[in-house]
């Protein structure tokens, strides 16, 4: 071919609705199609051109606005498109074996159909992944709405449904900003960290077809290209796939190995199946921006079975924290509410629920682990194995031993990833003490601190349940004992035989407690907190240096250590 959107030496056929019913159904070969853009329109079309009786150029026009394309056999499409009124009633036409049905109930149905045949396979291909690109260069932008003649263009995707179109606008938006990606990107932990799992793994990647889910600028796949895959999908469904193929072709020797496919997962189709998915899904707290359903919907839809997954597996970890610095911060914001004389207003009727607007906004920062109070425990969610239903609603019950004796904040979170190579096993951590990430940590703050002492049992819940735009309600339960029971203490004497056949003399303390609580240790205090994971305070700061003896780091970090290597890969480094 002369280029990827120039097809010479096609065929086809008309197989529109009068054609069917008696009309001439000629095929025309020696064709050639042609992706492009009107010249007067600027609209994305698909040209069919050839000569005629008196070799007189005839060209047929396709608009890609309205198109859609159908897949007959290995080198055969259907190309279905133009609209006009149609008289109520249902038309049903049979191409090859495949029912083409056209609804016409006093609305706009597809009038034209026309069959494509290519020479090869590879050029049918690289046909459809030319009509898919140029197509959603047009539908770009319009998530949600509905399209005509729902029984030749399927209804609503699955992401649509689930995510308002407000959010997903903005969304994309967000993602299709270079100064975004360059955000992304200059994380030295995480692109670090995939490249090193990518190259460790070349195994892996070797002469395999790869799926670069959510591809953003395309580094990724770069990446993939540069570990020898045969062929990467780059599936992008932001602005940002534009400048994703811009940069692709700016790398030649690896970009004729990249396809780039604007459009969603739960949308576009792909030529071949593959071996692996690669992608970047992790919001803060993992799951926040519900990209891991996409991530698990594109390996329903794509991978092979047994193929591999780069991150294969995330947990989110969790740890109740003390820090009344924090604390005292976020109490101080609804101070302005207390005011009685606001030129004149009293403002305090809103300071309740000032109080607790702020204390539902979960905080991002990174914090010195030694504010937490107790060894961390976390979750798991194998992206392998798991069901997209599984991500709707996540419940993962708490239970803590108090370290130390203190007031509780709340609970501290954090998440990693494995990427489960046949070579190399990588983590990627978000840990507290760790490099610090752009996810950094994420502490949701109980408005109502728990007393725990140590060595005491802490409980509860942390309840997370998506919602359509694009995030999760936190719904969080900590429960401990309090130790505010009356007690009296006697002193009684007490005579002990001592090894040399001595006696010594002294006192026996006992103490008796009663009161509510006194038989389980105290009294029953609960907290409770709901948070909008969308709507975080980014407080960004880093935590303050400090210097640790040994024995004290021995003692008190091995909780939070990563179960298995994390960041050993250095770039400019010593």
């Amino acid at each position: 071919m002369a280029s990827p959107d120039l097809f010479p030496n096609v065929s086809f056929s008309h197989v529109s609705a009068p054609a069917a019913a008696g009309a001439s159904t000629e095929v025309t070969g020696g064709a050639t199609a042609v992706f492009g853009r009107d010249a007067s329109t600027g609209a994305p079309r698909l040209s069919l051109v050839w000569s005629g009786e008196t070799q007189a150029k005839h060209t047929l026009e396709i608009d890609l606005s309205d198109a859609q394309i159908f897949k007959l056999g290995p080198t055969e499409w259907l190309c279905v498109s133009g609209e006009s009124e149609a008289k109520d009633g249902v038309e049903e036409h049979i191409l090859n074996g495949f029912m083409l049905t056209l609804n016409s109930l006093r609305q706009k149905s597809y009038s034209r159909a026309i069959k494509v045949v290519l020479r090869t396979e590879a050029e049918s291909k690289a046909f459809y992944l030319a009509f898919q690109q140029w197509k959603h260069r047009v539908i770009s932008g319009k998530a949600g709405e509905p399209l005509e003649n729902g029984l030749i263009i399927g209804s609503k995707s699955k992401f649509d449904t689930k995510i308002e179109a407000s959010s997903a606008k903005m969304y994309f938006h967000y993602y299709g900003q270079l100064l975004h990606q360059q955000n992304m990107l200059q994380d030295f932990v995480r692109t670090g960290t995939y490249y090193a799992t990518v190259m460790e793994n070349r195994s892996d990647f070797e002469g395999r077809v790869v799926v670069d889910v959510g591809a953003g600028s395309g580094i990724l796949s770069l990446f993939a290209a540069q570990a020898g895959a045969r062929h990467v999908y780059a599936v992008e469904a932001s602005e940002m796939a534009e400048h994703a193929q811009r940069l692709i072709s700016g790398n030649p020797s690896l970009g004729q190995r990249i396809t780039v496919i604007k459009g969603k997962v739960e949308e576009v189709e792909l030529p071949e199946k593959a071996d692996i998915l690669i992608s970047e899904p992790m919001g803060t707290l993992l799951v926040n921006e519900r990209m891991l359903e996409s991530y698990v919907i594109a390996r329903d839809r794509f991978l092979v079975p047994g193929g591999k997954m780069f991150p294969t597996t995330g947990r989110i970890h969790m740890a109740p924290f003390s820090d009344e610095y924090l604390y005292v911060e976020m109490a101080n914001k609804a101070l302005f509410w207390q005011q009685h004389n606001f030129f004149g207003v009293d403002l305090t009727p809103l300071h309740g629920s000032a109080f607790q607007g702020y204390f539902s906004q979960p905080v991002v920062d990174a914090f010195d682990p030694r504010l937490l109070v107790s060894p961390p425990t976390f979750h798991t969610l194998d992206f392998t194995t798991m069901k997209e239903e599984e991500l709707y609603e996540i419940d993962i019950p708490l239970n803590f031993v108090a370290s130390v004796g203190t007031r509780v904040h709340g609970l501290a979170c954090w998440f990693d990833v494995l990427f489960n190579g046949s070579t190399v096993q990588r983590w990627l951590t978000t840990a507290p003490g760790s490099p610090t990430t752009h996810w950094y940590q994420l502490r949701c703050i109980l408005s109502q601190p728990l007393y725990v002492m140590a060595g005491q049992e802490i409980t509860g819940r942390l309840h997370l349940v998506a919602h359509s735009a694009q995030s999760y309600t936190i719904y969080l339960t900590m429960s401990g004992w309090a130790f505010s029971i009356s007690f009296v203490i006697s002193f009684f004497p007490s005579i002990a035989l001592e090894a040399d056949g001595s006696c010594s003399f002294g006192y026996f303390l006992e103490a008796k407690m009663w009161g509510e609580g006194a038989e389980q240790g105290g009294i029953l205090q609960t907290s409770t907190a709901k948070l909008e994971l969308k709507e975080p305070y980014y407080r960004l700061s880093q935590p303050q240096p400090y210097v640790m003896q040994q024995d004290q780091q021995q003692q008190q970090l091995p909780s939070l250590q990563p179960q298995s290597p994390l960041w050993d890969y250095h770039y400019g480094q010593d």
